[in-house]
């Protein structure tokens, strides 16, 4: 591990940068927990209709690959103004 760390330092975090960090991670998790309860209560209503339940479920997948995809926009904004 320190041979690794000669050949290329860790970037020491500030408490500051933890807790934005932190701050995107819960703000992204409530609302993928948001859309995860709202759209499997959609396909609970739509278990007759086996093409809207898909449809749902295809949104859902959707939803929370766009909002793990903002989340990690978020924290490399974050990231890059620490370098900077």
């Amino acid at each position: 591990m320190s041979r690794l760390e000669k050949e290329k330092p860790v970037a020491k975090v500030s408490e500051k940068t933890k807790a934005l960090l932190a701050e995107i991670d819960s703000e992204i998790d409530a609302r993928v927990a948001e859309r995860k309860v709202f759209l499997e209560g959609e396909i609970a209503k739509s278990l007759g209709d086996p093409e809207a339940a898909n449809e749902l479920k295809r949104q859902l997948a959707l939803e929370i690959a766009r909002l793990e995809e903002k989340r990690e926009d978020k924290k490399d904004k974050v990231r890059k103004d620490l370098k900077a």
